[in-house]
């Protein structure tokens, strides 16, 4: 008898930790992420699912740019800053690292009448640069009009960065956001642009083209051969401890479980660690 009731009380004392363990794993609180505007479908979807599996915790997005949110991950006005292009030199000497969360490919986009169905990488910089300023020179009519993003742009950054173009591009608009940028591209006959892959599917009044005759896919980019790509990156401070809940929110980010939602948010997810 006084086994069985050993047993029994050994049972509830286990059982009593097993509850509080779990209840001391619960998360609560708040994340706040800033910064890129590209990266609004992937922080959204991965935002959305975290914030159910754990009802305690509110995530927020602003989306301000990539020079924003590095600049808020750095004062600490966000807990996550949220950069589409690698970080710079004299950021990383400030004390900020990236994790890449996501690749994603900048796709060239044009008006849906334009005739053109592909462009070297060559002939794109030409364009952006005012070396090449007629569609007559590819078959179509009329003059090029160029609309890219504002300075701090992460989009611009690696659009520049990639096609060697950098403080050289000539543009007849400069916008704020990648949703700005395909709506002007889609109004405009003779327009040409560059936004996220994750934001112009099923866009209509603009078509996607092909480089150097590769398409922009997430196959195409997660094997490199569509060169105009960039990373999605998460921007912490080096060596900080960060909330528990922040913590959480990053390693679900990169875990296997999110990698399906990335891909359905219209980016690639990385390459997991190997086992």
């Amino acid at each position: 008898m006084k086994k069985l009731l050993s047993l029994i009380l050994t049972a509830i004392l286990c059982l009593s930790v097993m509850v509080g363990a779990t209840a001391q794993e619960a998360l609560s609180g708040s994340i706040a992420t800033d910064g890129s505007t590209s990266m609004e479908k992937v922080i959204g979807i991965l935002s959305e699912q975290f914030m159910i599996d754990n009802p305690d915790v509110a995530i927020t997005y602003d989306a301000t740019g990539s020079g924003t949110g590095v600049a808020a991950a750095l004062n600490g006005t966000a807990d996550i800053g949220l950069a589409s292009r690698a970080l710079k030199e004299e950021e990383v000497a400030q004390g900020l690292k990236s994790i890449v969360v996501a690749l994603d490919g900048i796709a060239i986009i044009v008006n849906e009448k334009c005739p053109v169905d592909n462009l070297t990488l060559q002939e794109v910089a030409d364009i952006f640069t005012g070396k090449i300023t007629s569609w007559k020179d590819f078959g179509g009519e009329g003059d090029i009009a160029c609309i890219g993003r504002e300075a701090g742009s992460g989009t611009r950054d690696g659009f520049e960065s990639i096609t060697k173009t950098k403080d050289a591009n000539k543009l007849v608009q400069e916008l704020t956001s990648t949703g700005a940028v395909i709506t002007a591209v889609a109004s405009n006959a003779s327009g040409i642009g560059y936004a996220s892959s994750s934001a112009v599917e099923g866009q209509e009044g603009i078509k996607v083209l092909t480089i150097d005759g590769v398409e922009c896919t997430e196959e195409n980019i997660a094997n490199g051969s569509y060169l105009i790509q960039r990373p999605f990156n998460l921007v912490v401070k080096e060596g900080a401890e960060l909330p528990k809940q922040v913590q959480a929110f990053i390693d679900f980010m990169l875990s296997e479980e999110a990698a399906p939602l990335v891909a359905k948010a219209g980016a690639v997810p990385p390459a997991q660690p190997e086992k």
